[in-house]
């Protein structure tokens, strides 16, 4: 392995899963195996914490003495998480740096899950010297979003709040979505086009990036969805936000 200097440990915090793992920072790239917990019901900051040292015991030893980044679906600032859309009330307005900080006894650092992941593509991926403005949304339990211009993210982006129909476009169009419903992958994929159509009309972006859980089966809806941006799966897929949240642990 690379030396620790070079490493990080990365925990990607979903509706359904936490994901983790020890990440080249060098490369962008994952040193160890991906390992995964479901995510504990209610997502209670105690219960998460709980799940993420089980998380780093099931990394091993390397990842003992590593830095740790964390990403996580709510609105995050200055260490404080501001919003709870698909996780606990207990969220809004909580020191989350510094309470993951005394539970782990090391530093951390709380980043937006699609901004993680928004970085991860930025630095290391598809939007790695693109100009213009490139979307990164992510699909699953919800939907997020992460908007890179010029090789700047702008952080805390909420583009599955926008509005639609009377409620968040997620309730719409998220994977979450296609199966509570028992949609099949053409009906979801009806759902994403007019997602992507109102995110073009509002933004006019240069290149949409596909991530999430969902990004590895890209055939069964990415060839029925058509826009005026070139858009494609993103290229750190579902790990990116491991590697994104790696990435700014130092």
């Amino acid at each position: 392995m690379a030396k620790s200097v070079d490493r990080a440990v990365g925990i990607d915090i979903g509706g359904t899963g936490m994901k983790a793992g020890i990440v080249d920072l060098a490369k962008g790239e994952l040193l160890s195996d991906r390992v995964r917990i479901p995510t504990p019901d209610g997502a209670k900051p105690k219960d998460v914490l709980a799940t993420v040292k089980e998380l780093l015991e099931k990394l091993g030893p390397d990842a003992a003495d590593l830095p740790v980044g964390i990403c996580f679906p709510t609105i995050v600032k200055n260490g404080r998480t501001l919003s709870a859309a698909n996780v606990s009330k207990k969220w809004l307005d909580f020191e989350a740096d510094a309470f993951f900080e005394e539970g782990l006894g090391k530093p951390i650092h709380f980043v937006n899950d699609a901004d993680a992941a928004g970085l991860a593509e930025l630095r290391f991926g598809g939007a790695k010297d693109q100009q213009g403005l490139t979307i990164l949304t992510t699909l699953g339990t919800g939907i997020g979003g992460a908007f890179l211009f010029n090789g700047q993210l702008v952080p805390n982006v909420e583009i599955g709040h926008l509005q639609w129909n009377g409620e968040s476009i997620e309730k719409y169009a998220a994977t979450s979505a296609r199966e509570r419903e028992g949609l099949s992958w053409e009906e979801w994929a009806g759902r994403l086009q007019e997602f992507y159509d109102h995110l073009e009309f509002l933004f006019s972006p240069d290149l949409i990036l596909i991530g999430g859980g969902v990004s590895k089966n890209p055939e069964k809806f990415l060839p029925r969805i058509k826009t005026r941006a070139d858009i494609r799966v993103a290229t750190h897929a579902n790990n990116a936000g491991i590697i994104g949240a790696a990435s700014l642990a130092l």
